[in-house]
C-alpha cells in the first residue's frame, strides 16, 4: 500500500481561511515546504552569480525570451508523457517512476498540499538536467548562467502557480482565473485535457483546451486509470 502524506500545512490553510486564503497567507504556507525553499535559493543564487558577471547583451534577452516561449510546450510534454506515465513491466520488473507515482497521488487527493510540490529527489534530478542543458546548449558562460537563471525562476513560478491553484486562494485576475479554472477541470472533469499549469497556450495550440461542456466527465480523472491503493498519514509541514 502506498502512503499519501498530509501535513500541518493543511491545518494552517483551514485555520487561516475556511473558504478562501489571502495571497500573503498563502505565501507564508508556501514557504514552509522544502521544495519551494530549495527552488527559491537556487533562483536567487543564479541571479547573484549572473549580475556581477555583467556583459549583458541582446543574446541574454533572446535566451530568456526563447525559454519563456517554449516553456508552455515543455510543460505540456512533461505533464502528458512523464507525469501521466502508467506503470508497466520492463524486463520482468515494474517500472513506476517516483514522479508518476506522486502525480497519481496528487490526482487522487488534489487538495492534499504536500502532494502539490515536486518531490525532493525529482527536484534534485530536474535541476541537474536544467543545469546540464544550460551549460552545454549555449556558446558562452554568460548565456549559460542567464539560461539557468531563467530556468530556476520559471520553475519557482510553476511551483507557486500550482500551489495557489490547489490552495483555498481565490484568483482575482482574469488571466490567473482562466489558468486556475482549466487546471481544476483537468483534475475533476477529464485528465486528458487542460495540461497547462502556468499557461494555457500549449493546450490551445495542441487542441487540449476544449469547451467544458464538450467533454465527458472522465471516470479515471482521479485515478489516471491505475488501481493504486493509498493510505493517508500526517507528517510535519
Amino acid at each position: 500500500m502506498t502512503t499519501v502524506a498530509t501535513s500541518a500545512g493543511e491545518g494552517a490553510i483551514a485555520a487561516a481561511a475556511p473558504n478562501r486564503l489571502s495571497l500573503g497567507a498563502a505565501g507564508k504556507i508556501f514557504a514552509r515546504y522544502g521544495s519551494p525553499r530549495i527552488m527559491a535559493v537556487a533562483a536567487v543564487a543564479t541571479l547573484a552569480v549572473r549580475i556581477p558577471l555583467g556583459h549583458w547583451s541582446l543574446a541574454d534577452l533572446a535566451v530568456a525570451g526563447g525559454i519563456l516561449a517554449v516553456e508552455p510546450f515543455v510543460e505540456w510534454l512533461i505533464h502528458v508523457n512523464l507525469l501521466h506515465f502508467k506503470p508497466r513491466q520492463l524486463f520482468g520488473r515494474r517500472l513506476d517512476p517516483l514522479f508518476a507515482k506522486r502525480h497519481r497521488m496528487h490526482h487522487r487527493d488534489p487538495r492534499n498540499i504536500p502532494l502539490v510540490f515536486v518531490p525532493l529527489p525529482v527536484l534534485a534530478g530536474f535541476l541537474a538536467v536544467l543545469f546540464a542543458i544550460a551549460w552545454f546548449a549555449f556558446p558562452t558562460r554568460y548565456m549559460s548562467v542567464t539560461a539557468f537563471a531563467t530556468f530556476t525562476w520559471f520553475f519557482l513560478a510553476y511551483e507557486w502557480s500550482h500551489y495557489l491553484i490547489h490552495s483555498p486562494y481565490v484568483p482575482r485576475t482574469p488571466m490567473f482565473r482562466a489558468v486556475w479554472r482549466a487546471h481544476i477541470l483537468h483534475h475533476y472533469k477529464n485528465e486528458k485535457y487542460w495540461f497547462g499549469v502556468t499557461s494555457p497556450i500549449a493546450d490551445h495550440v495542441l487542441r487540449t483546451h476544449p469547451a467544458k461542456d464538450s467533454v465527458a466527465t472522465s471516470p479515471t480523472a482521479r485515478t489516471l486509470g491505475v488501481d493504486d491503493e493509498f493510505e493517508l498519514i500526517r507528517v510535519p509541514a
